[in-house]
């Protein structure tokens, strides 16, 4: 994975920040479909003022040097999963691609205030069309939570993310994997033609089409989980009986019919 600078040297901007922050995005942006995923192709990139007017002149060749780098990502992650294992018979990894024709990238000066000097906030799509069910995702240099939360314009609104209540990180057949939660309900297992999942897992048929559900309670905030599956479910090392509901923990470990270690988290 690339490496970022979190503070680049006095303050400045650098042109390897933005584009290890515009691979971060990307990835953090991903959205796991049944047997492929998408990643983000439209990036809006809201610099401040004086940052914008110093790089302003450079701007096209930071944009042919962050699509190349992109590209090199993709094609790792397209080829990773084939280096750190062998293929099952008859199964291929999911696939890693952009729905654009190429990466399109647009460099704004921050009129809100909203950005420090040095940092970077970046607003990303899976298309140049918003997606039904998906509404963006924004990554900030500095790990700063967002001081403005009204859309920036009536062009980018579209670009504002949804809140993530939680992540889940894992590794299956096609390599490592992260899930932002930012929905109600989450549906976890293999999946299939004819039965869609929130969180598509690819792995072995020892997982069930579906595995089991976390259902997260509005009021309370508080998230629980039901095994659906054959071959059971594991929190933090205990099984669960099939059927019934459990609160589940701000950080847990979800076994997956001991095939797979889920690594859940609640966002604050």
């Amino acid at each position: 994975m690339a490496q970022r600078d979190t503070k680049p040297p006095h303050g400045k901007l650098t042109g390897q920040a933005i584009i290890n922050e515009l691979i971060r995005n990307m990835e953090v942006g991903r959205f796991e479909m049944g047997y492929s995923v998408l990643l983000p192709c439209v990036f809006s990139l809201y610099l401040h003022p004086d940052d914008h007017a110093r790089l302003a002149g450079v701007f096209d060749l930071i944009q042919e040097d962050a699509r190349r780098a992109l590209r090199a990502r993709v094609a790792q992650l397209n080829t990773r999963p084939a280096l750190m294992r062998l293929k099952r018979p008859g199964r291929q990894s999911k696939e890693y691609k952009i729905a654009c024709r190429d990466w399109i990238l647009e460099f704004l000066p921050d009129t809100e205030g909203a950005v420090p000097l040095g940092d970077l906030e970046i607003h990303s799509e899976l298309n140049e069309t918003a997606q039904p069910g998906f509404r963006g995702t924004k990554t900030t240099l500095m790990d700063r939570e967002p001081s403005v939360t009204s859309p920036r314009t009536a062009a980018v609104a579209r670009r504002a993310s949804d809140t993530v209540y939680a992540e889940i990180r894992y590794e299956d057949d096609s390599g490592p994997q992260l899930y932002l939660v930012s929905q109600n309900e989450v549906r976890v297992g293999r999946g299939g033609d004819d039965l869609a999942m929130d969180l598509a897992l690819y792995t072995n048929d020892e997982v069930s089409r579906e595995h089991f559900t976390l259902r997260r309670d509005p009021a309370t905030g508080r998230f629980h989980i039901v095994d659906k599956s054959i071959n059971g479910t594991w929190l933090d090392g205990k099984r669960l009986k099939k059927g019934i509901e459990e609160v589940l923990p701000n950080r847990a470990q979800i076994g997956v019919a001991e095939v797979l270690t889920l690594s859940f988290e609640v966002r604050r």
